[in-house]
């Protein structure tokens, strides 16, 4: 158990040494920008990535003081993916609730959830700006998206790929803080 632990742990520092801090400062950047043009963030996700982008919101907008939202709502979900189907329900939630100028942040280890494609198209169309972490293969959906910012996570373990997404986004969130 202790030589797993072990490689895990070096696995995870491997990725924390190879991240683009640059491409974290932009989306720094991009959030700040955002805010203060009194836009909107959105943030959104499926499984563990729905739940740290709740976390996200919340943090953003309790401790930072930057207006944010995500569509974890079982009842929109529910009802959006009956009356619109799954792949479209996030898609249909941006042209009721964002508006151009808002920032949308997708988080997807595969970044290939038809929804959040289909999203991230809509976003664009509808002139957001867009961000997207993700991981597994590179040649990804989200991550061939001309995106504002595209963090990638060279792993396949999608709880790895999850633990780096957090972090990267909960850093953020601090450091606006610190340096406000």
């Amino acid at each position: 158990m202790k030589n797993f632990f072990n490689n895990y742990l070096k696995i995870l520092k491997s990725n924390f040494d190879k991240l683009d801090l640059l491409k974290i400062s932009k989306l720094q950047k991009l959030i700040i920008e955002t805010s203060k043009k009194n836009k909107k963030i959105i943030i959104c996700g499926n499984g563990g990535s729905a739940a740290t982008a709740s976390h996200l919101a919340v943090d953003l907008t309790k401790n930072a003081k930057i207006r944010s939202i995500n569509f974890n709502e079982y009842d929109l979900i529910t009802c959006f993916s009956n009356d619109f189907g799954y792949e479209k329900w996030i898609q249909k939630s941006l042209e009721y609730y964002a508006d151009k100028n808002d920032l949308l942040i997708l988080i997807s280890c595969s970044g290939n959830s038809k929804n959040l494609v289909n999203a991230n198209k809509k976003a664009i169309s509808m002139g957001l700006k867009t961000a997207t972490l993700t991981g597994c293969n590179k040649s990804n959906k989200l991550n061939n998206f001309k995106n504002e910012v595209n963090i990638w996570i060279n792993s396949k373990s999608y709880n790895q790929i999850e633990i780096i997404h957090h972090i990267i986004l909960l850093m953020i969130v601090d450091n606006i803080i610190f340096n406000k």
